[in-house]
């Protein structure tokens, strides 16, 4: 089995975390106390990605929680699914990170992060095959930026060949918890950029977006949030977790979507989404499910992907259907959207199918889309970021840590060129390359 270590770092990470962990143990037939009670042999068949099996029959989650606060720990342990996990695998400090980066990643980060490694190591040498890591945090507040992006570079570092991912929830601007969030996401942007395969970004605002117009929600809470990016992330992995038709591992996920190095950055999307009183009044036909896949209003990213170009788009479809009738409809999208398509990448859409549809559902789809329209976030933080940082507010409370102000600038340089970056792409055309080559033939000196 290709197996995955799951590290979720900060309150952030850890909440998602949970909630993860409640749909996965559900459609794997796994209830809270780690014992099987499901009704089929796919549910088992692999099972041991995101599981080890120490005793008979229990399966405990392959999970490190981490924290520098003890409280979300306490919360997730007196929770519901408190004995799924291993008790050695809660590892938290006892002074917090206090929103600020640089306590993440320098001073209460780097004592707690030698711990932390030694039960990564001794989850990876229990693996068969290990096939990569996945990182649950967010970017705005300090224990799940800083720290989250310290382990990443860490295990990095021991492992440099396997695949790291990560699900980051990026600050948003209607939803701000700290003043400080565009410190904090700038210079884990910066790592990120050198030391993940694979982003899957996230926001509140986009999230709630979905909860309040699609969902029809009064008042979602971070429960319903979490629960939007739980069914998102089991889309993700639904190929990993069951003999599909079409497996994709993480490395082929990978390699489909990333067309440059930095760009790694995707949008998730999840269809069908339905208000829960008027899902008996719908019948799903695989048409309209392709076109709520692609549309704005179901992606979890607040930027809208009309105004940018989909360098690669990759699409998980579960549940019984016809793979003809699926790929007729994705050429159907590619063909009516062409001008949303960068034009010089020829077969930019990959699908893949899983005959286990999730709780609740007959058919349902994953939309993970790298578009040029991400670059909007990246230009609202960097705005934000450059707005303080001219007046060096609030900048005592990083240097003070130890941080030196270069740290800062690099950082801002960076995500500069990173926006750059997919400007270029957005704008390029298939016959950019064509002039190219004539410029390169007029440059040859005569012999």
């Amino acid at each position: 089995m290709r197996e995955i270590v799951n590290i979720q770092v900060g309150q952030c990470g850890n909440q998602i975390g949970s909630k993860f962990w409640e749909v996965i143990i559900d459609e794997h037939g796994i209830n809270p106390a780690g014992y099987f009670t499901g009704d089929s042999s796919v549910q088992l068949e692999r099972v041991n990605v995101y599981f080890n099996e120490p005793s008979t029959n229990k399966y405990v989650p392959r999970s490190i929680m981490v924290d520098l606060e003890p409280g979300t720990m306490d919360s997730v342990r007196s929770g519901h699914l408190g004995n799924l996990f291993s008790p050695d695998n809660y590892i938290f400090g006892q002074n917090g990170a206090g929103n600020n980066w640089a306590k993440g990643h320098y001073t209460e980060g780097s004592e707690l992060v030698d711990e932390i490694m030694d039960r990564v190591r001794k989850e990876s040498e229990g693996c068969d095959w290990l096939q990569g890591f996945q990182f649950l945090h967010s970017l705005g507040g300090g224990t799940g930026s800083g720290l989250g992006t310290l382990l990443i570079s860490k295990v990095r570092e021991e492992y440099p060949d396997r695949m790291m991912s990560s699900f980051s929830v990026l600050p948003s601007p209607k939803v701000s918890d700290t003043v400080v969030e565009p410190y904090n996401a700038m210079l884990s942007v910066h790592q990120l950029l050198d030391n993940t395969d694979v982003t899957f970004c996230f926001d509140n605002e986009a999230l709630y977006d979905i909860c309040f117009r699609t969902l029809k929600l009064p008042a979602p809470t971070y429960g319903d949030l979490n629960h939007l990016v739980s069914a998102t992330m089991s889309g993700v992995t639904t190929c990993l977790r069951y003999p599909g038709q079409l497996n994709a591992d993480l490395r082929k996920l990978a390699v489909n979507m990333t067309p440059f190095p930095r760009l790694h950055f995707f949008m998730p999307g999840f269809a069908p989404l339905t208000p829960r009183g008027s899902m008996k009044y719908r019948a799903l036909t695989l048409s309209e499910l392709t076109h709520e896949m692609f549309s704005g209003k179901n992606m979890m990213t607040a930027c809208d992907p009309c105004r940018g170009r989909y360098l690669t788009v990759a699409a998980v479809f579960r549940g019984h259907m016809s793979m003809k009738e699926v790929d007729e409809q994705m050429l159907n999208m590619q063909h009516k959207h062409s001008s949303y398509f960068v034009d010089w990448l020829p077969s930019n859409v990959t699908v893949s199918a899983c005959n286990v549809a999730p709780r609740g559902l007959k058919i349902s789809s994953t939309f993970i889309g790298n578009s040029t329209a991400i670059q909007e976030i990246f230009k609202r933080i960097s705005g934000q970021f450059t707005a303080m940082f001219r007046r060096r507010a609030f900048l005592h409370w990083y240097t003070g840590e130890g941080m030196d102000e270069m740290e800062f600038t690099e950082a801002e340089s960076d995500v500069h060129d990173l926006v750059a970056e997919y400007q270029v792409h957005q704008d390029a055309t298939a016959h950019d390359d064509e002039d190219l080559f004539e410029e390169e033939e007029e440059e040859e000196p005569e012999i």
